[in-house]
């Protein structure tokens, strides 16, 4: 059982299986770390463990019961995120939704804006003490 993550020198790979076409798979790189299993977890993909003799391959997949559009949604949707983390990821182009992405970004582009605009401006710079106030 190879590691398409490792075979591409990426950290994860999103892409759906022959023998399971019900959902899609993310696989990690199998040195992943705690932090990236867990990013995962978070962004709605279920993980999977297989014990063997030798490495314990982990994985998540798009849960159960979700339409092939909903699975490429929540998938391009969970993209973004590992990319902002700054992790190498490579995603099939039968599992990517552009609408859906376009979503994503649009939504992450608001929240940045939103957090620099939580921020106090910064204050007008102060003439010497006695000089007259600027006109405008």
């Amino acid at each position: 059982m190879g590691n398409h993550a490792d075979e591409s020198g990426t950290d994860v790979e999103i892409y759906r299986r022959a023998f399971t076409p019900g959902s899609v798979h993310v696989i990690s790189r199998s040195d992943a770390p705690e932090e990236l299993l867990s990013l995962l977890d978070s962004l709605g993909l279920e993980r999977n463990t297989q014990q063997t003799a030798g490495p314990v391959y982990v994985w998540h997949e798009t849960p159960e019961g979700l339409s092939e559009k909903a699975q490429k949604q929540l998938v391009t949707r969970a993209a973004l995120p590992l990319l902002i983390a700054d992790y190498k990821v490579n995603i099939a182009p039968d599992v990517y939704d552009v609408t859906a992405w376009a979503q994503a970004m649009a939504q992450h582009r608001a929240q940045q804006a939103t957090a620099k605009g939580d921020q106090a401006p910064a204050a007008a710079p102060q003439g010497p003490t006695g000089s007259p106030p600027r006109s405008r």
